[in-house]
Parts: structure tokens; C-alpha cells; sequence
């Protein structure tokens, strides 16, 4: 089943914290997911949606270089989503996700292959995923995955500022 979208609003909102998200393959619906919980304006900055890969670099300053040389489905480039959103909007907490929803391979990559990332003040934490199913379904697992992800780092004592 996984991390509920409004316990995580409310945790976060409990803690004082902020959450921005950073997505592509993903579209923006993560950021919708949390915006789907009564009050999460009290602890949602926003997102990025920057599904072509040119927007990484010049909305939150991945590194061109690095998309170069392994494009934008990668770890570094996740991390990097995450703190480019989390320094663009001011957010305590960051969400990112970045991968391949299908039906074929792209950037060398499979379908199903997603990077997730979730920084925060003290430091980051990324997953590598290999999902199975169409479109819609990789896409929706990436979504409850990164939310996973953020229950994580929530309820592990992380520092959070």
C-alpha cells in the first residue's frame, strides 16, 4: 500500500517543514498528489515539471556536463533535481523523480528504470527503481515510491533543520 500522502502533509506541517518536488517522468502528478490533502498550501512551495531535459540544467541547475555524459536518467541528475527545486523554492524537503514511463527504452535506458531522490538539511537519500507494467502504471508506482521515500526520511530521525 505504502506512505499515506496525508500523513505525510500533516507530519510535515506538525515538524514546520516545507516540501518542493522536481519532476519528469512523472509530470507534475507527485506534486498533485500532495496538494490532494485539505491544508497542504501551509507546508507545499511548489514544483518543477521539467519533463525535456535542457529545463534540469536551466531551471534547477543540474549539471549540463553530467546530463551529457549519462542523460537525464541517472542518480547524480536526481540528486541534483532535488536540490535545484529545494534552492529555487526555498524548501526544507525535496522530492525528485526522473526515469523512463515506456512503452520503450529511452536514453538507453529500459522502461521501468527511475531515479528518486528526497534532499533534505541533513543531506539526500536517492533509489534506484526497476518498475514493471505500462505508462500509467510506471508512473504511478514512481510517484508512490518517491512518497515512500519521503515517509522514510521522516520517520528514520534524519536531521530536518
Amino acid at each position: 500500500m505504502g506512505a499515506d500522502v496525508s500523513d505525510l502533509i500533516h507530519d510535515l506541517i506538525r515538524r514546520g517543514l516545507t516540501i518542493a518536488t522536481a519532476e519528469s517522468l512523472t509530470g507534475g502528478a507527485l506534486c498533485a498528489r500532495l496538494v490532494d490533502v485539505p491544508g497542504a498550501s501551509a507546508t507545499v512551495r511548489g514544483g518543477v515539471c521539467s519533463y525535456a531535459t535542457e529545463l534540469k540544467a536551466e531551471v534547477l541547475g543540474v549539471s549540463r556536463e553530467r546530463l551529457a555524459e549519462t542523460g537525464p536518467v541517472d542518480r547524480e541528475v536526481a540528486i541534483q533535481m532535488a536540490q535545484g527545486v529545494s534552492r529555487l523554492m526555498g524548501a526544507d524537503v525535496a522530492l525528485s523523480t526522473t526515469g523512463v514511463a515506456g512503452p520503450g527504452p529511452s536514453d538507453g535506458q529500459p522502461a521501468g528504470t527511475v531515479h528518486i531522490a528526497c534532499s533534505f538539511p541533513g543531506g539526500v537519500v536517492h533509489r534506484e527503481l526497476h518498475l514493471e507494467g505500462n505508462r500509467a502504471a510506471i508512473r504511478t508506482q514512481s510517484v508512490q515510491r518517491a512518497l515512500d521515500l519521503l515517509d522514510e526520511v521522516l520517520s528514520e530521525g534524519n536531521e530536518l533543520g
